[in-house]
Order: C-alpha cells, then structure tokens, then sequence
C-alpha cells in the first residue's frame, strides 16, 4: 500500500471515537444482516440448552444432524433425567468430546428438575446452576430465549470484536462482553451478538479472513496492519 493512503487509512482510525465504531458496525449490520439469529435448530427453551451444551467445540452443521433424533429420544427433561448417560451418549457419539456431554445433558436435565422444576430459567446465574452451562452458554440462552441483553462471548465474537477493535486489550471472553455490552444499545444485544458471531464464522475467519467481502474494512484495526504490510 502506497504510504500516504496508508496514513489517511491509519489516521481515520485514530480519529474515530469508540462510540463512533460501534455505530459504525450497527449501521453496516442492519444493512447487511437486518436479521441474525441462531443457526441452532431447536423447538423450546429446553431443546436450545441441550443444543447449545452440545455445540461446544462443534458446527451447528453437526449439532443439527444429531438434535432430532436425540430430542425424538428425550422430548422432555423428565426423560432425559431417568436415563444413563451411556444412552445419551448413543444419540450424540459423532459430536466432539460426547463422553462428557452425555454426562452433562443428564446432570443439567436433572437439574433442571430438582431446582427449576423442569422449566428453564431467565436468570443468568440460575442458569449457570446447571451441569454443562457456563456463563456463554447461559447468555445465549438469556438472549435468545427470552432476549434480554446478554453477550455470550464465544471464539467468533472474541476474534472479531478484537480484529475490528470493538474490544481493547482484551484477554478473556469476560472482558470482551463487558466491553461490548457498554458501547453496543441494550436493545440490540441479542441481534449483535449474532452479527459477530456469523461475521465471524462465514467472512472475518480465523486463519482466511475475506477480507477482500467484507464493508467493515474501513474502520477495521486488523484490515488496517495487513494492509500496511504489504
């Protein structure tokens, strides 16, 4: 890149409040992606948690290939309760590391029943009560269930909220989602958690990054050194 379109590139982004970027980035996804939802197949509260607990470290390509069989099996937490995990486990085998989410899916429906009576739960800490969810899991649910404004914070929208510098020095997914839950309106929480996580996983990719299909390059941090490299 030529070093005066480099600078202006570079100033551009220096001069640009955090406040600026993030309406940035909003304006450019409600054009781009007015509608952003979960790629989860599920039909209920209690299917979305077992599809979420079993998309860890896997696709929701994979998860929606095994789910229907596997809710067929265990349409109620009542059902999946009174089984051994070595049944589950039959079901979800082709999923990455399905030992421990058959012992998971069990724990967390057992629970389910001994503390929420079968009903899953809006609050973010009681859902964290269950075996299997952690504190991603439960803002998914919180957001997508019951959309309030929770950010799960999994490795798409870690990367990408790095990469454009909605984030700053940020080393845990917890300081990604307090960061971004303060610029980004709390009414569009939930749709922008969805906007990072498939910019992440359909354009700004880990390793090959399209850049060259993407309208956030202007404002980009990440965009911005690779092209000053070369």
């Amino acid at each position: 890149m030529y070093p005066e379109i480099s600078l202006i590139f570079e100033e551009k982004l220096f001069s640009m409040k955090k406040s600026e970027l993030f309406d940035f980035v909003i304006q450019y996804f409600e054009k781009t992606m007015a509608i952003a939802e979960t790629e989860l197949e599920y039909g209920n509260p209690f299917e979305l948690i077992v599809a979420v607990i079993l998309s860890a470290q896997c696709t929701d390509k994979r998860v929606n290939l095994i789910t229907p069989e596997l809710f067929r099996r265990f349409p109620t937490p009542q059902k999946m309760a009174e089984v051994d995990s070595a049944e589950v486990f039959d079901y979800i085998r082709s999923c990455s590391y399905p030992n421990n989410k058959a012992k998971h899916l069990v724990g967390m429906a057992q629970k389910l029943i001994e503390l929420f009576d079968g009903v899953v739960p809006g609050d973010v800490d009681d859902l964290q009560k269950l075996p299997g969810v952690g504190r991603k899991t439960a803002n998914v649910i919180a957001a997508v269930v019951f959309n309030k404004p929770t950010m799960a914070v999994d490795t798409h929208v870690f990367r990408v909220a790095a990469r454009i510098g909605l984030s700053t020095n940020a080393k845990t997914p917890l300081a990604t989602e307090l960061q971004l839950v303060k610029y980004f309106p709390e009414e569009i929480i939930p749709k922008a958690h969805h906007w990072l996580i498939l910019h992440g996983r359909y354009t700004c990719l880990a390793r090959k990054p399209k850049c060259e299909k993407c309208g956030l390059t202007e404002v980009c941090k990440f965009y911005k050194k690779e092209v000053a490299k070369k």
